[in-house]
C-alpha cells in the first residue's frame, strides 16, 4: 500500500484496499484475510459490515488511509483484531476486551449453553462463576436468566475491571456481584450456598505455551492460560474443592482441553462429592466441557 499506488485514475477505494490487505495477510500467513480485513475497515470507518459493499466504490481519504495502515501493521505483528479492535462478539453480544483478558472462544459457548440445559425453568438459583475474566459467561448468564442470582470472581484487578464494565453496558443492571480474589477464598462464608458453579480455567500444559500460535502466546494474558505442568492444575482445585461450595445435587461445570476429558473424569469420580460425572463434546466434536453434580447427601 504505497502512496505511488493512489493515482486520481486508481484511488484507494474500500473495495480495492480490502482486497490488497488480504493478499497481504496471507503473505504474513494469517487466518482468514478477508473477514479480518473487513472487521479492521469497518472500525476504521465505524460503519457496519454491510456497508463496506454497499459503499465499495467509494475512495478513502488521506487520514482514513492512515488509520487502516497503522490497523494492519499490529496485525501483521500477529496483535489478536479482537484486541485492535477493542471487541469481540459472544453469543451475538458486543464484548469488551483488552489484553488483561482472554478473548472470548466460540467453544466456550458450549460452557454456556450446557448450564442453561440444567437449569431451563424460573428458578432464582444462586451462580458462581471462577475466573470470570472480561465476564463473558456470567454477563450471557444473566442476559438469558435475568432472575438468575450471580456472583463472579477473578484474581485480576484489570480483569475486573472490563467485566464490571461489560455487565453495565450490555445488562444495565446490578444482577452480577464481582470479586476479586483466588478462585474461592472471596467465598469462604458462603459454603453450601451455590447452585451452579462455572468456570473455563487455564488449562494449557505449561510447556505447551510456547507453542501456540503468535496470537495468543505473545499477546493473551499468561496467567489465563497457564494450566500447570499437566494443565490440570487449576482443574483439578476447582473439582476438589467446589462440593464444599455446592448445594445437594448442584452442579459444577468446567471448560477443558479437548484431551483432557478422561483425566478430568478420574478426578472428579476420585473426588467421592460427585453422583454424576460427564463431558460434553464442543461444536467440532472435541471433549469440551466436564459436568459434576454433586451428591444429595
Amino acid at each position: 500500500m504505497s502512496n505511488d499506488d493512489q493515482t486520481p485514475t486508481h484511488p484507494w477505494t474500500i473495495l480495492k484496499t480490502l482486497q490488497w490487505t488480504t493478499d497481504y495477510f496471507k503473505r504474513q500467513g494469517i487466518e482468514n484475510g478477508r473477514s479480518t480485513a473487513e472487521v479492521l475497515m469497518t472500525h476504521c470507518l465505524q460503519c457496519e459490515r454491510i456497508d463496506l459493499y454497499l459503499r465499495h466504490d467509494q475512495p478513502l481519504q488521506e487520514n482514513e488511509l492512515a488509520r487502516f495502515k497503522a490497523l494492519i501493521q499490529r496485525r501483521g505483528q500477529r496483535e489478536p483484531d479482537a484486541y485492535i479492535t477493542g471487541q469481540k462478539e459472544f453469543w451475538s453480544l458486543p464484548f469488551k476486551v483488552t489484553p488483561a483478558v482472554l478473548i472470548p472462544r466460540p467453544e466456550t459457548e458450549c460452557l454456556v449453553e450446557a448450564a442453561l440445559e440444567r437449569f431451563p425453568g424460573d428458578d432464582a438459583i444462586h451462580v458462581l462463576e471462577l475466573g470470570t475474566g472480561s465476564g463473558a459467561i456470567s454477563v450471557v448468564l444473566a442476559h438469558e436468566r435475568p432472575h438468575w442470582h450471580i456472583r463472579a470472581s477473578d484474581i485480576s484487578t484489570a480483569a475486573l475491571g472490563v467485566a464490571r464494565q461489560n455487565a453495565r453496558r450490555i445488562l444495565h443492571t446490578e444482577q452480577i456481584e464481582f470479586f476479586n480474589g483466588s478462585w474461592f477464598e472471596p467465598f469462604q462464608g458462603d459454603k453450601g450456598g451455590f447452585d451452579l458453579v462455572i468456570s473455563n480455567p487455564p488449562y494449557i500444559r505449561a510447556g505447551d505455551l510456547i507453542e501456540l500460535e503468535p496470537e495468543v502466546r505473545l499477546f493473551e494474558p499468561v496467567a489465563a492460560l497457564d494450566g500447570g505442568e499437566d494443565g490440570l492444575a487449576c482443574l483439578r482445585h476447582i473439582i476438589r474443592s467446589a462440593p464444599d461450595y455446592l448445594k445437594p445435587s448442584g452442579w459444577l461445570i468446567l471448560e477443558m482441553g479437548y484431551d483432557q476429558g478422561r483425566a478430568v473424569e478420574d478426578i472428579g469420580r476420585q473426588q467421592g462429592a460427585y453422583q454424576m460425572v460427564e463431558v460434553a463434546k464442543d461444536y467440532s466434536g472435541l471433549d469440551r466441557v466436564a459436568l459434576f453434580q454433586r451428591k444429595q447427601h
